[in-house]
C-alpha cells in the first residue's frame, strides 16, 4: 500500500528549541539603554520598521537583529547615542550567539518516533553559522536525513526540497511555528502544512490562516503530531 505521506519537514527556532524569548530579553535590554531617549512603545515600533527595511539585506536570525537595533538606537538619538550603549548592545548579541539550546517539550521522542517511518528534513532560516551550532548543540542532527538552511521559505524551496529529497511536495507535510514560512508556502507548493502556536512569535512571522484548506491543520502542542501523521497515512 502506497503512503500518502513519506517526508516530514521541520521548521527549527520555535518549533523544536526555544528562540524568539532570547530576543524579547535582549530587546528589552534595549529598551533600558534608551530609557532617556524615547518610550518603549515607540522604540519598539521604531525597531520593528529596522528589521523590515533591513531583513532583504542582512537576513534573519541575530546578526541582523543587532544591526537593526545599532541602527535604531542612532536614528532615535539623533546620532547621539553613547558608544557604552553601541558596545552593551554587540555584546548582548554575542551573548544570544552563545546561548545554550532548549529544546521544547516532547521534541526528541516525536523526532526520533517519526524517523522511523518517515524522512525527516529540517528545513530552517537565519545566519548559517548560528543555525549550524544550535543544530549541533540540540543533538538532533542525527535524526535529520537532510538540513536546508535557507535565506527564505518560500513555495519555491518547499517544492525543490521535497522533490529533492523526499518523493515531491505532495507526500511531504512541514511542521512549524510560523504561519508565514511554515505553513502557508508549504500548502502552496502542494504539501500539508501544520501550525504548531508558540506562545511567542516575532510580528514578521504573522499571516492569516489558511482556513478551508484540506491539507492545513492545527496541534496543540508537538506529542499531537504522531496522531495526525498516522491519520495521513
Amino acid at each position: 500500500m502506497t503512503k500518502n505521506l513519506t517526508t516530514i519537514g521541520f521548521d527549527a527556532d520555535d518549533t523544536l528549541w526555544h528562540n524568539e524569548r532570547f530576543f524579547r530579553i535582549t530587546q528589552d535590554r534595549f529598551a533600558e539603554l534608551l530609557a532617556d531617549y524615547v518610550a518603549q512603545d515607540h522604540l519598539e515600533q521604531r525597531l520593528l520598521e529596522a528589521e523590515k527595511r533591513n531583513v532583504g539585506h542582512y537576513g534573519f536570525g541575530i546578526k541582523g537583529f543587532v544591526l537593526s537595533m545599532i541602527e535604531t538606537a542612532i536614528e532615535v538619538t539623533d546620532e547621539k547615542v553613547p558608544t557604552s550603549v553601541i558596545a552593551e548592545l554587540m555584546a548582548a548579541g554575542r551573548e544570544m550567539l552563545r546561548h545554550p539550546i532548549e529544546l521544547l517539550p516532547h521534541v526528541r521522542d516525536v523526532v526520533e518516533q517519526l524517523g522511523e517511518s518517515h524522512r525527516l528534513v529540517l528545513i530552517t532560516k537565519g545566519d548559517l553559522l548560528d543555525q549550524e551550532r544550535k543544530l549541533a548543540q540540540s543533538g538532533l542532527g542525527d535524526f535529520f536525513d537532510w538540513v536546508e538552511i535557507v535565506s527564505n521559505k518560500t513555495a519555491d524551496i518547499y517544492q525543490t526540497t521535497f522533490a529533492q529529497q523526499g518523493d515531491g511536495p505532495q507526500r511531504a507535510m512541514m511542521v512549524g511555528n510560523s504561519m508565514k514560512s511554515d505553513v502557508v508556502p508549504a500548502i502552496e507548493a502542494g504539501s500539508w502544512g501544520v501550525y504548531i502556536p508558540h506562545g511567542q512569535t516575532w510580528e514578521l512571522e504573522f499571516a492569516e490562516a489558511p482556513e478551508g484548506e484540506p491539507r492545513y491543520s492545527t496541534l496543540e502542542e508537538l506529542s499531537n503530531l504522531p496522531d495526525l501523521v498516522r491519520d495521513i497515512g
